[in-house]
Parts: structure tokens; sequence; C-alpha cells
């Protein structure tokens, strides 16, 4: 199985055409954006579920194991059913190589298992997260009854273009035509670009912001109350599982999604809508590892993650001071990622990320001593030792945050 990119449907086509085309036969949901992707992927798919609806959710990355991706009312594929599903794709793709196709990326043929796995579990409908981008993710092979464009910003620049105009034409790449698309908060430059991009398609576009979530009462890191618009717009206040402040924008991303879904024939009673959100757990987003000391794990990566964990923490647990762990891979614009990460933080180490995109790992150091020369900062390369480091740190009513990669939290779990 090869590993990394290459643009183009073509060899994901051609590889599902040799097994039948099994993602001819689904309904889908299609979640892209840089940010949120997952948590909003997760959301709608937990809501559906309530609903009655047998619902696949493929996504990406893993953190502990390849089988997290591939779930049915957020129930894992079994290992067993995993490597069976993976030679039945490997044996069809040396078929295509002997066509004269490449052999599919592993991205590609984790895609072609899900398909076929969701096909023949029956479910009634599946949430597909993009990998990367958008226009050329694998994904991107089918006709979704709703796309959802997240957020956008700078990431992965280096596959999906430099600026946001060109990240935002990537990822407008899911629109399809007569399809409707939801966006969630972004600039004007990046909204222009999906708008444009819709109205050439004859796609409808609905703002998240229709659906907006507000916080009720915040309960720390066990969640929070929230209001939305309801039934004939009548407030309803649930209870919502994910903590954090972005996670609201997120919810209201798959309401919005929700309603489309409802304009066609899809059955979401006001039940689901109010009890869904209460049933949500993500793995690596705010996730509490340990409760005394308390330690979080997140997986921000990029500068908007990084942002948006700063918040919600200031929000979550007002006035405590953290310890910071965090390993940034070499191809992240890591002062960009720190710099929001300096406010009521007493110490951080610096760690090194599983995997060949490492190599300068104690970069992050220099980046941190010029953000905040008055704040403590120390670096081990073994991820465990760094937590260990972390954690004898901690004080009172301090807690630990490990942070900066889903390389670093994949390790990390492993310890609690």
């Amino acid at each position: 199985m090869l590993l990394g990119s290459k643009p183009g449907l073509d060899t994901t086509r051609a590889l599902l055409k040799e097994m039948g085309d099994p993602q001819e036969q689904i309904d889908y949901i299609h979640v892209g954006g840089t940010n949120g992707k997952g948590s909003v992927s997760s959301i709608i798919a937990g809501i559906l579920a309530k609903a009655g609806y047998k619902t696949g959710r493929y996504s990406s990355p893993h953190l502990v194991s390849y089988c997290e991706r591939f779930t049915i009312d957020d129930v894992p594929i079994t290992p067993q059913e995993l490597k069976g599903y993976l030679d039945l794709v490997e044996a069809r793709s040396l078929i295509i190589q002997e066509k004269g196709w490449p052999h599919p990326t592993e991205f590609e043929v984790l895609t072609a298992v899900a398909f076929q796995y969701f096909r023949d579990r029956n479910v009634d409908i599946a949430v597909l997260e993009v990998g990367m981008g958008g226009i050329y993710d694998s994904t991107n092979v089918i006709t979704p009854l709703v796309a959802v464009i997240t957020s956008i910003s700078c990431d992965h620049t280096s596959f999906l273009g430099e600026t946001i105009t060109e990240i935002a034409w990537n990822k407008a790449g899911i629109i399809k035509k007569g399809v409707p698309v939801v966006i969630g908060p972004m600039d004007d430059e990046a909204q222009k670009v999906i708008i444009d991009q819709a109205s050439r398609l004859g796609s409808p576009v609905i703002s998240s912001q229709s659906k907006a979530v507000e916080v009720v009462e915040n309960r720390g890191i066990n969640g929070q109350m929230v209001s939305f618009p309801g039934p004939r717009d009548v407030p309803a206040t649930v209870y919502f599982s994910l903590p954090g402040h972005y996670q609201r924008d997120n919810l209201a991303a798959a309401l919005t999604a929700l309603a489309c879904l409802k304009e066609q024939g899809y059955e979401i009673s006001e039940r689901a809508l109010q009890e869904g959100p209460g049933t949500l757990s993500i793995s690596g987003r705010l996730q509490v590892l340990q409760e005394n000391p308390l330690v979080i794990a997140d997986a921000a990566h990029n500068e908007a993650g990084s942002k948006a964990l700063a918040y919600s923490l200031k929000e979550i647990l007002p006035g405590r001071s953290k310890v910071v762990v965090i390993g940034i891979v070499d191809d992240k614009d890591a002062p960009a990622i720190l710099m929001s990460l300096g406010e009521d933080t007493k110490a951080v180490i610096i760690t090194r990320p599983a995997g060949e995109r490492s190599e300068n790992w104690n970069r992050v150091v220099n980046s941190w001593q010029e953000l905040f020369p008055d704040i403590r900062v120390e670096a081990e390369e073994d991820i465990h030792r760094a937590i260990a480091r972390g954690l004898s740190l901690v004080t009172g009513d301090n807690y630990l945050v490990v942070t900066g990669s889903f390389y670093v939290l994949r390790q990390a779990v492993q310890l609690f």
C-alpha cells in the first residue's frame, strides 16, 4: 500500500469500478473544511443515529487504531473485519495495476474500504469526512444530499496552495450541482470563493449562523447547556456534552446540515435533536485523559486550531494555570501555533512527534523563547518522559494540556 498523496480521482474511480461501485448505493453527507470537520461529522452522525437511522461515518486520522475511522452508529469496525476488507481492496488494487493504473495510496484504499463496508452493512446514510482539501480527495467521488464546509484557514499549504483563495477553491471542490452547501464561520475572502463556486453550480449556500448556538450554562470540562432555534424557531435548550466555544460553531453547522436533510425527507425528531448532542464524545478534542491532576488532550495542529483551543480553555477553566506539552511536525508554522498558548501558561515542554516529519522538532524551543521569553521552556524528545515532566510541574489547581499533533496524542493516550 502506497503512502502519501497524489492529485486526481481517476485511480479511486478505477478501483471502485473494479469493486462494483459500492459508493453508488448510499445517501451521503460530505464534510470538508480546515478545522472542525471531524467534530461536525461526529455530531451529525450521532444525531442521525439517535433519530433511528443506521449511520456510517468515515473519518481521519485515527488516534489509536485504524478501526476508529469506520463506524456504524458509533461502533467501530472490528480488526478482523477491517483485515478482510483490506485484503479485498488489495486484490482489486492488483487487478487495476495489471490494467495500467498505479497502486492506490493508503487513503484511497481506506476510502474504498469505507464504501464497501457501508454498502455491505446496508447503512441508511453515511457521513464522509474529507481527508485533505476537497476537489482531489478520494472521498469526492459521490454526490451527497448535503455538503458542509466548516472553516477555511491556512494548512497543508504545500498541497492546497499558499493563499486562502487557493485553499478555498480546493475545498469548494466538494460542491456538486444543485446540492445545498452549509458553510461555517470563515473570512470574506474564503466565503466569496465558496459562494461563487456554488452559484456556478446552482447550489444553495446556507450559513450555519442560521442555527446559531448560544451558551446558557458553562459546565467546564463536562460540557455546556446551549440553546438554538428549534422547530418553528422556538428556542431549544439542551445539554451538549462537548466543551469549548468552537464546538458550538460545529454544532451549529451540524444542525444546519440536518435541517437540509429534513427538507429532503429525512425524519429527525425533536427528541433526537434534544438528546443527541448530550451523548457525544470525540477523541482528541478537549479530551480528558485524567481527572486528578487534570490532563487534557487536544489535536490542535495549526494556527486556527490553537486559537480555538486557547479560547476554549480560558472559557471552561477560567483563572487556572496550565502546563503545556506540545510537539509540532516540521511542515507546520510553529510560531503561529504557539502564539495563542502563552496566556495562563506556567511552563511548556517541547517534545518530538512520532514519524518522519519531525527531524527538527526542537526548533519549537527557539520559537517559544522568542515569543514568551519569561515562560519556562524545556525540551524532552520522548513523549512519555515529556508528559511525566509536565505532570511534575503541575501544582494546586493547575492542569496539563497535551497538544500540537495527532502524532503526539497517539502516544499520549497510551499512558492514561
